[in-house]
């Protein structure tokens, strides 16, 4: 069925980086949007009749599902061409893609995976208590990752280039949902703070930044636009 009349509505998880990416792109690209909450864990009967992966975010949009992060905000960056979130040469896209990757698969390996299911998940769960060794391994590998964003932006106005670009919503989704829960040093690097700064001064962020999560209180400095 394709029924342009119905409500954009996306099924997400609040501290979900990959719903939070699709809904900075939404926002920056002004498509309003309805947001369900959805108790993935308790692998609600609906979820895979939406998504066949049982994996959320789900996007219903001009009618149809659409699944998986990066496909759903590359369509809408098709479909919605303003403002721009891809460059014009193919080599560029490759960055923006290969960054996407790089915080989707590398980063919330190493980082958002571990921190959030034992700092987060499991609380929200009740599946146990936090596991501090996995904590400190995913905190010594942030540091890395941010070292090396630090060399990005030496050469780069934003991360993929000099644009703004999807790779630059992956990654603040990603740090967005760290920084809820304070886990990130941003003393490490002033031009990864800075670049924070601004995507997160972006009217588009403002949602996100409203966000409370039941019995997960964010950092004091979360929604302040210039860190407190």
């Amino acid at each position: 069925m394709n029924n342009n009349t119905q409500t954009t509505r996306l099924y997400h998880s609040m501290l979900s980086p990959f719903c939070r990416k699709v809904r900075l792109v939404l926002a920056e690209k002004k498509i309003e949007v309805e947001l369900v909450e959805e108790r993935y864990w308790e692998s609600p009967p609906d979820l895979k009749r939406r998504n066949p992966a049982g994996k959320l975010p789900v996007l219903r949009y001009r009618g149809n599902m659409l699944a998986e992060s990066q496909a759903i905000v590359e369509y809408l960056d098709e479909t919605v061409p303003n403002p721009p979130l891809m460059p014009q040469t193919p080599m560029e896209r490759h960055e923006v893609r290969r960054l996407c990757a790089w915080f989707d698969d590398k980063f919330n390996a190493e980082v958002t995976r571990p921190i959030m299911e034992e700092r987060v998940w499991k609380k929200i769960m009740r599946s146990g208590y936090p596991d501090s060794r996995v904590v400190k391994d995913g905190l010594r590998a942030i540091k890395e990752h941010i070292d090396y964003l630090a060399s990005l932006l030496e050469a780069r106005r934003w991360l993929a280039g000099n644009t703004l670009s999807l790779a630059d919503f992956t990654a603040a989704a990603h740090f967005s949902c760290l920084d809820y829960i304070s886990d990130v040093d941003w003393d490490r690097s002033e031009m990864v703070r800075d670049w924070y700064a601004t995507i997160k001064s972006r009217p588009a962020f403002r949602p996100v930044l409203a966000d409370q999560v039941p019995g997960i209180h964010p950092a004091p400095h979360y929604a302040e636009l210039d860190f407190g």
